[in-house]
């Protein structure tokens, strides 16, 4: 009888002859796609976004950003998903870098008086009007804005896509939450420094504990109602 060949199990190769293979290298997603379609037609473009739709407390802020072409602010993304102290960084970053910033702003008596939407509009109309040269071309974040008085372009999730737009993000609400900060101080007891206005459990007993404030907007979340106003 022949004697019984053994069966070599496969060896698996280490190094870079073998082994698994490698993952390819994922690519860095270009983040001034959207701009280089305009510069390359020598257009300049502005970036438009908004902080300060949802609080119950202070304005809305609106900033527009005009950067010069092929600049791009390192780290600059949707102003949501950054921590103040970053967001203050890139804060000065923009402002040092971009052609020109324009900011904008509607009081909480206009939010009452013409709603949110209307309002924000108002704050994108001032902030376009401060710039310090008209665009050729204009970019929101969201959906179109139908009484903005300009052709734009409206970009879903702009602020994570296109980088004028989260440029801009980063502006307004840094604007915006140093407001509520310095407010704050005016009107101890409603934690606006942390809350910067928006609806929290300790903003709202604080409102059923000391009232409202000139500052507290009466038609959001049934505020009104709530108060017996």
């Amino acid at each position: 009888m022949k004697p019984e060949r053994r069966r070599r199990k496969p060896q698996r190769r280490s190094g870079k002859q073998g082994g698994r293979p490698k993952k390819p290298k994922r690519r860095r997603r270009d983040l001034l796609a959207y701009e280089r379609g305009f510069w390359g037609c020598g257009r300049c473009v502005a970036g438009v976004d908004e902080a300060g739709r949802g609080p119950l407390a202070g304005p809305v802020v609106a900033a527009a950003v005009i950067l010069p072409e092929g600049a791009c602010v390192d780290g600059a993304d949707d102003s949501k998903v950054l921590t103040p102290e970053v967001r203050t960084e890139l804060y000065d970053c923009i402002m040092a870098t971009a052609r020109c910033v324009g900011v904008g702003a509607a009081s909480v008596r206009e939010i009452d008086r013409r709603n949110i939407l209307r309002a924000t509009t108002v704050a994108m109309q001032r902030a376009l009007d401060r710039l310090g040269e008209q665009p050729d071309h204009i970019v929101i974040d969201g959906l179109p804005v139908t009484h903005l008085g300009r052709e734009h372009d409206a970009v879903v999730d702009g602020d994570a896509l296109v980088h004028s737009i989260a440029c801009a993000s980063i502006v307004a609400k840094v604007v915006r939450d140093r407001l509520m900060h310095r407010l704050s101080h005016r009107y101890p007891g409603y934690a606006w420094d942390t809350n910067v206005g928006y609806s929290t459990p300790e903003h709202r007993a604080a409102i059923q504990a000391l009232g409202v404030t000139p500052h507290h907007r009466l038609t959001f979340a049934g505020l009104q109602y709530e108060l017996e106003i």
